[in-house]
């Protein structure tokens, strides 16, 4: 966990940023503070996959609680909206939606915080120079899409990254070259527009020169949904259609780009807050076992009475409150 301390619109600048680079990340934005808390009502942090933070949430006892649902809203692409505190601080009732993270450290400030995915546009690169492939690039710029065309001589893997989807429309003009250079790059998705027959005869062809099956069987031929008979430039509806839909039930994931997994959790048994267990969170040994603390206040309070803080009744409070 890395904290970068930036303020106000310089937030939304380096939000900016990571989508041009294509980076997926969770924008946290307060939305209702109730003093003593460090966090302002709309304050704004940028979180990534790996757990970066940027920008300013709050203190000691909210930031970890943020990057933690911060990374999972990335890994399954759901906004939430989190009180950071007790349901007592919020009033009679909390709305229904909003997930209470009990904190209980020396400040009793609360929190709320709304959280939401941010997905960069994919990036569609075009190989070829027929009027389907200006057709499709044009109705995936109409969709925001950042879209490129390149004539096969002027394609290579260095255009590409994990992100990137490709789709190969030379028809016949260097299909080979062009789907090698693609599949090196190992982006997100490869098509090649043509017939079955003809697809073959390309793959087949790319195995005999060496390239591994096992990025030959990545390639999507044909490419687009089956619309039935359609002209030339309809196909590019159709492919477009087939990566939209894929797009939307999440196939589209980079092979080597996906959200790392969460870090190992540890459950403060003095305050109930589930931190992360490494050694930025004050861990500390009793009985061959150790335990990490949202703050060294919690530590040692619980090293001054172990017992007090690990009976049977009040680690199972802790972790209902948790769970």
């Amino acid at each position: 966990m890395s904290g970068h301390t930036i303020d106000g619109w310089d937030v939304i600048d380096q939000a900016a940023e990571l989508s041009r680079r294509g980076q997926e990340f969770a924008l946290a934005t307060v939305v209702w503070r109730q003093g003593p808390s460090s966090g302002q009502q709309g304050s704004r942090a940028i979180v990534t996959a790996d757990g970066q933070l940027y920008g300013w949430i709050g203190g000691a006892c909210a930031e970890p609680v943020v990057i933690r649902e911060a990374q999972e809203v990335i890994r399954d692409r759901q906004a939430r909206l989190l009180l950071l505190g007790t349901a007592e601080q919020f009033g009679a009732a909390v709305p229904a939606g909003m997930a209470v993270v009990p904190i209980a450290c020396q400040s009793e400030g609360a929190l709320e915080v709304y959280i939401e995915p941010v997905i960069p546009m994919p990036h569609l690169m075009i190989v070829g120079r027929s009027p389907m492939a200006h057709t499709l690039r044009d109705l995936a710029q109409a969709l925001g899409w950042h879209s490129e065309l390149r004539d096969a001589p002027e394609f290579s893997a260095v255009d590409l990254s994990a992100r990137s989807l490709v789709v190969v429309a030379t028809q016949g003009h260097g299909d080979e070259d062009a789907v090698e250079q693609a599949v090196l790059a190992f982006p997100a998705f490869v098509g090649l527009v043509a017939s079955r027959r003809r697809g073959e005869a390309v793959l087949g062809y790319l195995a005999d020169r060496g390239v591994p099956q096992t990025q030959l069987d990545r390639v999507k031929v044909p490419v687009g949904l089956d619309l039935g008979h359609t002209s030339h430039r309809e196909i590019a509806v159709a492919v477009l259609a087939e990566l939209v839909q894929l797009r939307a039930s999440g196939a589209l994931v980079p092979e080597a780009g996906a959200p790392p997994a969460a870090p190992p959790q540890a459950l403060d048994p003095v305050c109930g807050m589930t931190v992360p267990a490494d050694k930025a969170h004050h861990p500390a040994e009793h009985d061959g076992h150790t335990y990490h603390f949202c703050c060294v206040g919690c530590r040692d309070a619980f090293t001054g009475d172990p017992g007090k803080y690990l009976s049977a009744e009040l680690v199972h409070h802790t972790h209902n409150r948790e769970s």
